[in-house]
Protein backbone atom coordinates (compact mmCIF):
# COMPACT_ATOMS: atom_id res chain seq x y z
CA UNK A 1 0.00 0.00 0.00
CA UNK A 2 1.46 3.28 -1.26
CA UNK A 3 0.57 6.28 0.92
CA UNK A 4 0.37 9.76 -0.10
CA UNK A 5 2.09 12.31 1.16
CA UNK A 6 -1.03 14.92 2.22
CA UNK A 7 -1.47 18.65 0.95
CA UNK A 8 0.43 20.92 3.12
CA UNK A 9 -1.87 24.11 3.76
CA UNK A 10 -0.34 27.47 2.07
CA UNK A 11 -0.12 30.56 4.50
CA UNK A 12 1.70 28.38 7.02
CA UNK A 13 5.57 28.31 8.16
CA UNK A 14 7.80 25.80 9.61
CA UNK A 15 8.46 27.95 12.56
CA UNK A 16 3.89 27.40 12.78
CA UNK A 17 4.50 23.66 12.40
CA UNK A 18 6.62 23.50 14.77
CA UNK A 19 6.09 21.37 18.05
CA UNK A 20 7.59 22.29 21.75
CA UNK A 21 9.34 18.91 21.70
CA UNK A 22 10.27 17.89 17.96
CA UNK A 23 8.10 14.61 17.24
CA UNK A 24 8.73 13.01 14.09
CA UNK A 25 5.73 11.16 12.51
CA UNK A 26 5.21 7.79 13.04
CA UNK A 27 4.16 6.72 9.49
CA UNK A 28 3.98 9.53 6.45
CA UNK A 29 0.82 10.52 4.59
CA UNK A 30 -0.26 13.34 7.19
CA UNK A 31 0.29 16.95 7.44
CA UNK A 32 0.96 18.42 11.09
CA UNK A 33 -2.36 19.55 11.61
CA UNK A 34 -3.87 16.58 10.75
CA UNK A 35 -1.34 15.08 13.29
CA UNK A 36 -2.54 17.42 15.95
CA UNK A 37 -6.45 17.10 15.00
CA UNK A 38 -5.95 13.57 15.66
CA UNK A 39 -4.44 13.57 18.35
CA UNK A 40 -7.32 16.02 20.07
CA UNK A 41 -9.77 13.52 18.83
CA UNK A 42 -8.20 10.36 20.69
CA UNK A 43 -7.58 12.63 23.83
CA UNK A 44 -9.59 11.26 27.33
CA UNK A 45 -10.30 15.17 27.83
CA UNK A 46 -12.30 15.55 24.99
CA UNK A 47 -13.90 12.35 25.24
CA UNK A 48 -15.47 13.30 29.07
CA UNK A 49 -16.82 16.32 27.67
CA UNK A 50 -19.93 13.83 26.46
CA UNK A 51 -20.90 13.95 29.94
CA UNK A 52 -20.07 17.79 30.92
CA UNK A 53 -22.61 20.15 31.24
CA UNK A 54 -23.36 22.71 27.68
CA UNK A 55 -26.66 24.28 28.77
CA UNK A 56 -29.00 21.97 30.17
CA UNK A 57 -28.53 19.44 31.96
CA UNK A 58 -27.31 16.14 29.65
CA UNK A 59 -28.92 13.25 31.51
CA UNK A 60 -32.63 14.66 32.04
CA UNK A 61 -33.38 14.52 28.58
CA UNK A 62 -31.93 12.75 25.43
CA UNK A 63 -32.13 15.88 22.72
CA UNK A 64 -29.90 18.80 25.14
CA UNK A 65 -25.82 19.37 23.60
CA UNK A 66 -23.53 18.04 25.92
CA UNK A 67 -20.06 19.92 25.83
CA UNK A 68 -18.79 17.09 23.63
CA UNK A 69 -21.22 17.75 20.92
CA UNK A 70 -21.64 21.34 21.26
CA UNK A 71 -17.64 21.12 20.13
CA UNK A 72 -18.54 18.69 17.21
CA UNK A 73 -21.13 21.75 16.04
CA UNK A 74 -18.13 24.24 16.33
CA UNK A 75 -15.93 22.30 14.59
CA UNK A 76 -17.97 21.99 11.68
CA UNK A 77 -18.28 25.71 11.45
CA UNK A 78 -15.17 26.35 11.80
CA UNK A 79 -13.55 24.04 9.52
CA UNK A 80 -15.99 25.14 6.78
CA UNK A 81 -15.58 28.93 7.60
CA UNK A 82 -11.80 28.47 8.36
CA UNK A 83 -10.99 26.63 4.60
CA UNK A 84 -12.95 29.53 2.70
CA UNK A 85 -10.78 31.76 4.42
CA UNK A 86 -7.68 29.96 3.30
CA UNK A 87 -7.26 28.44 6.97
CA UNK A 88 -6.43 24.89 7.11
CA UNK A 89 -8.88 23.05 7.57
CA UNK A 90 -7.62 20.23 9.92
CA UNK A 91 -5.94 23.23 12.19
CA UNK A 92 -9.23 24.82 12.13
CA UNK A 93 -11.33 21.35 13.27
CA UNK A 94 -8.77 20.83 16.15
CA UNK A 95 -8.71 24.09 17.82
CA UNK A 96 -12.61 24.09 17.65
CA UNK A 97 -12.13 20.57 19.35
CA UNK A 98 -9.60 21.80 21.64
CA UNK A 99 -11.52 25.08 22.98
CA UNK A 100 -13.62 24.17 25.78
CA UNK A 101 -11.64 21.02 26.46
CA UNK A 102 -10.33 21.98 30.12
CA UNK A 103 -13.99 23.23 31.01
CA UNK A 104 -14.83 21.48 33.92
CA UNK A 105 -18.15 19.78 35.43
CA UNK A 106 -21.41 21.90 35.68
CA UNK A 107 -20.67 24.26 33.02
CA UNK A 108 -19.75 28.11 33.54
CA UNK A 109 -21.04 27.10 36.92
CA UNK A 110 -18.64 25.20 37.57
CA UNK A 111 -15.90 27.57 36.66
CA UNK A 112 -17.40 30.13 38.91
CA UNK A 113 -17.12 27.65 41.61
CA UNK A 114 -13.44 26.22 41.13
CA UNK A 115 -12.25 30.07 40.88
CA UNK A 116 -14.11 30.86 44.19
CA UNK A 117 -12.00 28.17 45.71
CA UNK A 118 -8.81 28.68 43.52
CA UNK A 119 -7.62 32.15 44.31
CA UNK A 120 -4.73 31.38 46.59
CA UNK A 121 -3.36 29.75 43.80
CA UNK A 122 -4.11 32.25 40.82
CA UNK A 123 -8.20 31.09 40.32
CA UNK A 124 -9.39 29.35 38.00
CA UNK A 125 -10.61 29.99 34.10
CA UNK A 126 -11.98 27.32 31.76
CA UNK A 127 -10.13 28.58 28.40
CA UNK A 128 -6.88 29.05 30.55
CA UNK A 129 -7.45 25.27 31.74
CA UNK A 130 -7.91 23.97 28.25
CA UNK A 131 -4.77 25.67 27.42
CA UNK A 132 -2.99 23.59 30.35
CA UNK A 133 -4.69 20.45 29.63
CA UNK A 134 -3.09 20.63 26.01
CA UNK A 135 0.30 21.27 27.22
CA UNK A 136 0.56 19.76 30.52
CA UNK A 137 -2.06 17.34 32.01
CA UNK A 138 -3.26 15.39 28.74
CA UNK A 139 -0.87 12.13 28.30
CA UNK A 140 0.82 11.88 25.33
CA UNK A 141 3.94 13.22 25.00
CA UNK A 142 7.31 13.92 27.97
CA UNK A 143 10.39 15.56 27.65
CA UNK A 144 13.75 13.47 28.77
CA UNK A 145 13.39 14.43 32.38
CA UNK A 146 10.03 12.92 32.38
CA UNK A 147 7.86 16.06 32.42
CA UNK A 148 4.50 16.24 30.48
CA UNK A 149 4.05 18.57 27.88
CA UNK A 150 0.57 16.89 26.90
CA UNK A 151 -0.13 16.19 23.57
CA UNK A 152 2.76 18.54 21.98
CA UNK A 153 0.52 19.97 19.40
CA UNK A 154 2.18 22.71 16.82
CA UNK A 155 2.51 26.07 17.76
CA UNK A 156 0.04 26.86 15.25
CA UNK A 157 -2.64 24.48 16.34
CA UNK A 158 -1.85 25.86 20.14
CA UNK A 159 -2.46 29.37 19.05
CA UNK A 160 -5.72 28.91 17.51
CA UNK A 161 -7.28 27.43 20.19
CA UNK A 162 -6.29 30.32 22.57
CA UNK A 163 -9.37 32.94 22.87
CA UNK A 164 -7.55 35.02 25.44
CA UNK A 165 -3.76 35.19 24.63
CA UNK A 166 -2.87 36.78 28.18
CA UNK A 167 -2.14 36.20 31.47
CA UNK A 168 -4.46 36.96 34.36
CA UNK A 169 -2.16 40.13 35.41
CA UNK A 170 -3.99 41.55 32.13
CA UNK A 171 -7.32 40.82 33.16
CA UNK A 172 -8.31 38.72 35.76
CA UNK A 173 -11.56 37.52 34.63
CA UNK A 174 -10.70 36.22 31.21
CA UNK A 175 -7.39 34.92 30.77
CA UNK A 176 -5.89 31.85 28.66
CA UNK A 177 -2.41 30.71 30.76
CA UNK A 178 -1.98 30.33 33.97
CA UNK A 179 1.55 31.58 35.69
CA UNK A 180 2.92 28.14 35.60
CA UNK A 181 2.07 27.55 32.33
CA UNK A 182 3.73 30.64 30.91
CA UNK A 183 7.01 28.43 29.52
CA UNK A 184 5.01 26.95 26.40
CA UNK A 185 2.32 30.02 26.27
CA UNK A 186 5.60 32.09 25.92
CA UNK A 187 6.86 29.38 23.01
CA UNK A 188 3.76 29.29 21.17
CA UNK A 189 3.15 33.30 21.18
CA UNK A 190 7.08 33.38 19.97
CA UNK A 191 6.54 36.35 16.83
CA UNK A 192 3.16 37.48 17.61
CA UNK A 193 1.68 40.88 18.20
CA UNK A 194 1.14 41.26 21.80
CA UNK A 195 -2.38 40.59 22.83
CA UNK A 196 -4.11 39.62 19.45
CA UNK A 197 -5.48 36.84 18.59
CA UNK A 198 -4.41 35.18 14.76
CA UNK A 199 -6.45 34.78 12.82
CA UNK A 200 -7.57 30.81 13.18
CA UNK A 201 -8.22 31.63 17.09
CA UNK A 202 -10.82 34.36 15.62
CA UNK A 203 -12.51 32.05 12.96
CA UNK A 204 -12.60 29.69 16.11
CA UNK A 205 -14.20 32.27 18.57
CA UNK A 206 -17.21 33.29 16.51
CA UNK A 207 -17.51 29.54 15.51
CA UNK A 208 -18.10 28.72 19.11
CA UNK A 209 -20.55 32.01 19.44
CA UNK A 210 -22.76 30.64 16.11
CA UNK A 211 -23.06 27.24 16.90
CA UNK A 212 -23.90 27.71 21.00
CA UNK A 213 -26.38 30.51 20.16
CA UNK A 214 -28.20 28.60 17.46
CA UNK A 215 -27.92 25.40 19.04
CA UNK A 216 -29.02 26.47 22.30
CA UNK A 217 -32.06 28.30 21.11
CA UNK A 218 -33.00 24.94 19.31
CA UNK A 219 -32.21 22.56 22.42
CA UNK A 220 -34.45 25.05 24.47
CA UNK A 221 -37.23 25.27 21.89
CA UNK A 222 -37.62 21.46 22.04
CA UNK A 223 -37.59 21.23 25.86
CA UNK A 224 -40.06 23.57 26.06
CA UNK A 225 -37.97 26.03 28.13
CA UNK A 226 -38.30 28.69 25.23
CA UNK A 227 -41.84 29.86 24.57
CA UNK A 228 -41.68 32.12 21.16
CA UNK A 229 -44.85 33.29 21.89
CA UNK A 230 -43.28 35.29 24.86
CA UNK A 231 -40.18 36.62 23.16
CA UNK A 232 -41.67 40.22 22.28
CA UNK A 233 -42.91 41.09 25.65
CA UNK A 234 -39.97 39.53 27.41
CA UNK A 235 -37.58 41.08 24.68
CA UNK A 236 -36.57 44.63 27.35
CA UNK A 237 -34.97 42.01 29.62
CA UNK A 238 -33.62 39.89 27.36
CA UNK A 239 -31.80 42.67 26.01
CA UNK A 240 -30.68 43.37 29.46
CA UNK A 241 -29.11 40.23 29.62
CA UNK A 242 -27.51 40.60 26.19
CA UNK A 243 -26.16 44.02 27.31
CA UNK A 244 -24.89 42.63 30.86
CA UNK A 245 -23.50 39.69 29.13
CA UNK A 246 -23.15 39.39 25.30
CA UNK A 247 -22.89 42.84 23.62
CA UNK A 248 -22.45 46.24 25.93
CA UNK A 249 -22.66 48.62 23.68
CA UNK A 250 -25.87 47.55 21.80
CA UNK A 251 -28.67 49.29 21.73
CA UNK A 252 -32.52 48.52 22.38
CA UNK A 253 -33.56 49.74 18.97
CA UNK A 254 -30.79 47.28 17.94
CA UNK A 255 -32.25 44.39 19.87
CA UNK A 256 -35.76 45.24 18.50
CA UNK A 257 -34.42 44.89 14.67
CA UNK A 258 -32.15 42.09 15.38
CA UNK A 259 -35.26 40.28 16.51
CA UNK A 260 -37.90 41.27 14.14
CA UNK A 261 -35.22 40.43 11.05
CA UNK A 262 -34.74 36.87 12.99
CA UNK A 263 -38.21 36.44 13.05
CA UNK A 264 -38.81 37.54 9.83
CA UNK A 265 -36.69 34.76 7.94
CA UNK A 266 -38.96 32.19 6.52
CA UNK A 267 -37.66 29.44 8.53
CA UNK A 268 -38.69 30.83 12.15
CA UNK A 269 -40.98 29.14 13.75
CA UNK A 270 -44.14 30.27 14.60
CA UNK A 271 -44.94 27.80 17.01
CA UNK A 272 -43.31 24.18 18.38
CA UNK A 273 -45.41 21.32 18.93
CA UNK A 274 -43.03 18.95 19.04
CA UNK A 275 -44.17 17.16 15.80
CA UNK A 276 -41.63 15.82 13.16
CA UNK A 277 -42.58 18.20 11.17
CA UNK A 278 -42.11 21.25 13.51
CA UNK A 279 -38.61 19.57 14.53
CA UNK A 280 -37.44 19.65 10.79
CA UNK A 281 -38.20 22.91 10.36
CA UNK A 282 -36.69 23.74 13.65
CA UNK A 283 -33.23 21.87 12.20
CA UNK A 284 -33.99 24.12 9.14
CA UNK A 285 -33.46 27.29 11.53
CA UNK A 286 -30.45 26.05 12.69
CA UNK A 287 -29.13 25.70 9.47
CA UNK A 288 -29.88 28.58 7.97
CA UNK A 289 -28.98 30.21 10.65
CA UNK A 290 -25.21 28.77 10.95
CA UNK A 291 -25.29 29.33 7.34
CA UNK A 292 -26.15 33.14 7.66
CA UNK A 293 -23.50 34.16 10.32
CA UNK A 294 -20.89 32.20 8.98
CA UNK A 295 -21.50 33.64 5.21
CA UNK A 296 -21.55 36.93 6.67
CA UNK A 297 -18.27 37.07 8.37
CA UNK A 298 -16.74 35.22 5.36
CA UNK A 299 -18.18 37.80 2.64
CA UNK A 300 -16.78 40.68 5.14
CA UNK A 301 -13.57 39.36 5.47
CA UNK A 302 -13.15 38.83 2.22
CA UNK A 303 -14.40 42.43 0.66
CA UNK A 304 -11.78 43.60 3.61
CA UNK A 305 -8.57 41.83 2.31
CA UNK A 306 -9.65 40.75 -0.37
CA UNK A 307 -8.88 36.78 -1.72
CA UNK A 308 -5.85 34.72 -0.98
CA UNK A 309 -4.95 32.79 1.94
CA UNK A 310 -5.88 34.30 5.01
CA UNK A 311 -4.33 32.76 8.22
CA UNK A 312 -1.89 33.35 11.55
CA UNK A 313 -1.57 37.20 11.45
CA UNK A 314 -1.85 38.97 7.94
CA UNK A 315 -5.75 39.72 8.77
CA UNK A 316 -8.77 39.94 10.81
CA UNK A 317 -12.35 38.07 11.08
CA UNK A 318 -14.87 40.86 9.94
CA UNK A 319 -18.32 39.51 11.37
CA UNK A 320 -20.91 42.81 10.31
CA UNK A 321 -22.34 44.70 13.51
CA UNK A 322 -26.01 43.70 12.73
CA UNK A 323 -25.40 39.11 12.60
CA UNK A 324 -23.27 40.15 16.10
CA UNK A 325 -25.99 41.65 17.73
CA UNK A 326 -28.73 38.75 15.97
CA UNK A 327 -26.16 36.43 17.95
CA UNK A 328 -26.42 38.38 20.96
CA UNK A 329 -29.79 38.11 21.28
CA UNK A 330 -30.00 34.31 20.25
CA UNK A 331 -27.46 33.68 23.24
CA UNK A 332 -29.15 35.64 25.41
CA UNK A 333 -32.96 33.95 25.30
CA UNK A 334 -30.80 30.86 26.16
CA UNK A 335 -29.27 32.83 29.09
CA UNK A 336 -33.00 34.41 30.20
CA UNK A 337 -34.72 31.78 29.56
CA UNK A 338 -32.83 28.48 30.71
CA UNK A 339 -29.46 29.56 32.60
CA UNK A 340 -31.31 32.38 34.66
CA UNK A 341 -34.50 30.45 34.94
CA UNK A 342 -35.15 30.11 39.58
CA UNK A 343 -35.44 26.14 38.82
CA UNK A 344 -31.53 26.68 37.50
CA UNK A 345 -30.51 28.96 40.19
CA UNK A 346 -31.22 25.94 43.11
CA UNK A 347 -29.35 24.37 41.19
CA UNK A 348 -26.60 26.39 40.97
CA UNK A 349 -26.15 26.27 44.60
CA UNK A 350 -26.40 22.83 45.07
CA UNK A 351 -23.58 22.80 42.56
CA UNK A 352 -21.25 25.46 44.14
CA UNK A 353 -21.46 23.05 47.12
CA UNK A 354 -20.54 20.11 45.28
CA UNK A 355 -17.60 21.54 44.09
CA UNK A 356 -16.15 23.71 47.14
CA UNK A 357 -16.81 20.21 49.14
CA UNK A 358 -14.91 18.36 46.39
CA UNK A 359 -12.08 20.53 46.53
CA UNK A 360 -11.76 20.19 50.46
CA UNK A 361 -12.24 16.82 50.53
CA UNK A 362 -10.02 16.09 48.07
CA UNK A 363 -7.14 18.27 49.29
CA UNK A 364 -7.81 16.25 52.89
CA UNK A 365 -7.38 12.84 51.30
CA UNK A 366 -4.70 14.18 49.16
CA UNK A 367 -3.12 11.86 47.58
CA UNK A 368 -5.02 9.01 47.87
CA UNK A 369 -8.23 11.08 46.31
CA UNK A 370 -6.44 11.65 43.51
CA UNK A 371 -6.51 9.72 39.74
CA UNK A 372 -3.39 8.09 39.28
CA UNK A 373 -2.23 10.62 36.89
CA UNK A 374 -2.00 13.80 39.19
CA UNK A 375 -0.03 11.63 42.16
CA UNK A 376 3.02 12.59 40.09
CA UNK A 377 1.80 16.06 40.18
CA UNK A 378 1.37 16.10 44.04
CA UNK A 379 4.77 14.13 44.62
CA UNK A 380 6.32 17.07 42.81
CA UNK A 381 4.55 20.05 44.62
CA UNK A 382 6.83 21.93 46.71
CA UNK A 383 4.20 24.42 48.28
CA UNK A 384 0.59 24.37 49.56
CA UNK A 385 -0.31 26.73 46.08
CA UNK A 386 0.97 24.32 44.03
CA UNK A 387 -0.68 21.10 45.61
CA UNK A 388 -4.04 23.36 45.56
CA UNK A 389 -3.46 23.46 41.73
CA UNK A 390 -3.30 19.87 41.32
CA UNK A 391 -6.38 19.38 43.51
CA UNK A 392 -7.90 21.71 40.97
CA UNK A 393 -7.10 20.03 38.39
CA UNK A 394 -8.43 17.19 39.54
CA UNK A 395 -11.65 18.75 40.51
CA UNK A 396 -11.95 20.27 36.94
CA UNK A 397 -11.20 16.93 34.67
CA UNK A 398 -14.13 15.13 36.27
CA UNK A 399 -17.54 14.76 34.41
CA UNK A 400 -20.93 16.02 36.04
CA UNK A 401 -21.70 12.29 37.15
CA UNK A 402 -18.31 11.88 38.21
CA UNK A 403 -18.35 14.98 40.03
CA UNK A 404 -21.54 13.74 42.08
CA UNK A 405 -19.91 10.08 42.40
CA UNK A 406 -17.12 11.04 43.49
CA UNK A 407 -18.41 13.81 46.52
CA UNK A 408 -21.22 11.28 47.85
CA UNK A 409 -18.02 7.94 47.97
CA UNK A 410 -15.94 11.16 50.22
CA UNK A 411 -18.59 12.37 51.60
CA UNK A 412 -19.21 8.87 53.03
CA UNK A 413 -15.58 8.33 54.41
CA UNK A 414 -16.12 11.55 56.34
Amino acid sequence: MVLRQAHESSGYSNSDRDRFLSEPAKRLGRTEFARDRARIIHSFALRRLAAKTQVAVPWLTDFPRTRLSHSLECAQVGRELGAALGADPDLMEGACLAHDIGHPPFGHNGEDALNAVSESCGGFEGNAQSFRLLVRLEAKTVDQAGNSVGLNLTRASLDAATKYPWPRAINSRKFGVYDDDLKIFNWVRLGAPEGMKSMEAQIMDWSDDVAYSVHDLEDSLVTGQVKLEHLAEDLPAIFEVAKNSAMEDMTEVEAHQALKDLQSLSCWPTNYDGSHRHLARLKDLASQLVGRFALAAEKATREEFGDGDLTRYCASLIVPREQRIEVAILKSIATFYVINASSSVERYADQQIVIKELVEMVLAGAPATLESFFQEDWRQATNDSQKLRVVIDQVASLTDPGAYTLHTKLNSLR
